[in-house]
């Protein structure tokens, strides 16, 4: 791909790629840092609901406060980066207008906010790379089919689960391989009942939004990330909230496969997580019969076969995400994107759930994420976590039991929500698919 030198190219010519950050929590601010490193690129905006947070991630990056401009104007705003002035806004939606700004990346885990923001930038013609997740497994095939259509580009980045898994995928199946499963390790104990208060401590000890850790521990972002990689490869969970077993790194090609071969699966090809030593890497099983591939992975790796573990020991999250903008921006890739709706991350209660009662967002006490194929939610009429915030009660749902849309009345103002039925509209007729 030869990046390093496009970006040296870049370099030489005094035009480094201008990129904008939306959302400046720990991942965006820790992305400001890492594109603040590699040469060839420079965070020129941060948008972010509290603009204090983008400038003190400009000024602990270097950049002197008075030179910070700080503007929700479009005129001022291009003025700032003509004049290579860097810029805060708290207007999300003005990254998306910015002409000079060469891409966005959306950081903010809002699925509301995420899908108008992706929405925005490639209507204006601006590659998006996400991460934010939990967006794309909402509403992601709709944006990646309008991104095609628009000659736009978007793209779920590097770093994050999907992204690491996908190339996994892309490599084994480019040595001929079959790919049986794709998979991470979870680093927190799973714990549906999860809150921001019951993991406050924590996670104000680690700088961390409480909501988020409890989306963490919760089992959530596992559900979400794993739908995110089932989406772009067809891949399936075996069974609803998938089976996460604890499995030492040496057995994971003797657990992860079909029952018939004295795995957990019911069929090959499907996406799951393991705790324990495996976290923070991402996996994948794969296959291949041939006597000659057999005969060479005994004498590269010592491995028998037919069964082989891909393994990767870690996900790098934000630090790894300027890869997506480098290819988005040089080369028009993608690094990973929803093909079709092959999983759901539906809303499960943590508790008991009363009529009349609002529901919260991700990470709150109100329900986790589960994840199940898209079949199997659509029959069951589950709720989609993207979709599931702000919606109200009208007949009691006990905990643990999945959230159904003849339960709640859905909030059909919001943009995501609109997005998400247009999106069910034309995968039903056949017109939305890879």
């Amino acid at each position: 791909m030869e990046l390093v030198k496009k970006l040296d190219e870049r370099v030489a010519a005094g035009n480094p790629i201008k990129v904008g950050i939306v959302g400046c929590g720990q991942m965006g601010s820790g992305l400001a840092h890492t594109i603040g490193n590699v040469k060839g690129m420079q965070v020129a905006a941060i948008a972010d609901i509290d603009p204090e947070r983008g400038i003190n991630t400009l000024s602990e990056m270097g950049h002197a406060k008075k030179d910070i401009i700080v503007t929700d104007s479009l005129p001022k705003a291009e003025e700032a980066l003509k004049n290579n002035r860097p810029l805060v806004t708290s207007d999300a939606f003005l990254m998306t207008r910015i002409n000079d700004l060469e891409a966005n990346v959306e950081a903010t885990g809002v699925p509301e906010i995420g899908a108008n923001v992706a929405y925005q930038s490639i209507m204006n013609h601006k590659p998006i790379i996400m991460l934010n997740v939990e967006t794309d497994i909402t509403v992601g095939v709709y944006l990646n089919n309008l991104a095609r259509k628009m000659g736009s580009l978007y793209t779920v980045a590097s770093g994050d689960e999907p992204g690491v898994c996908k190339m996994l995928y892309e490599q084994a199946r480019l040595m001929g391989f079959d790919v049986v499963t794709l998979g991470k390790g979870k680093n927190n104990p799973l714990n549906h009942s999860a809150t921001p208060e019951s993991c406050r401590e924590e996670a104000l000890s680690k700088d961390m939004n409480p909501k988020m850790l409890a989306s963490f521990q919760d089992g959530t972002k596992t559900m979400v990330e794993m739908a995110a990689v089932s989406n772009a490869t067809g891949l399936l969970p075996d069974t609803p909230g998938m089976h996460g077993p604890k499995v030492e790194l040496d057995a994971l090609a003797d657990v992860f496969i079909s029952q018939a071969d004295g795995g957990i699966f019911s069929k090959n090809g499907c996406v799951d997580y393991s705790t324990g030593a495996v976290a923070p890497g991402v996996f994948a099983i794969v296959y291949s019969e041939d006597k000659r591939i057999r005969k060479d992975m005994k004498f590269i790796t010592k491995a028998d076969g037919p069964y082989y573990l891909h393994f990767r020991p870690y996900h790098l999250c934000d630090m790894e995400t300027p890869q997506s903008v480098a290819e988005a921006v040089l080369l028009n890739e993608v690094t990973v994107t929803a093909e079709s709706m092959y999983s759901e991350v539906v809303c499960r209660a943590k508790r008991d759930l009363k009529p009349g009662e609002i529901l919260g967002g991700i990470g709150g006490p109100d329900w986790h994420g589960h994840i199940m194929t898209y079949t199997e939610s659509s029959a069951a009429g589950a709720v989609p976590i993207g979709i599931g915030q702000s919606s109200k009660v009208t007949l009691a749902i006990k905990k643990g039991e999945v959230i159904t849309r003849d339960k709640v009345v859905l909030n059909q103002d919001s943009f995501v929500y609109k997005m998400r039925e247009m999106q069910d509209s034309l995968m039903a007729g056949g017109l939305l698919n890879g």
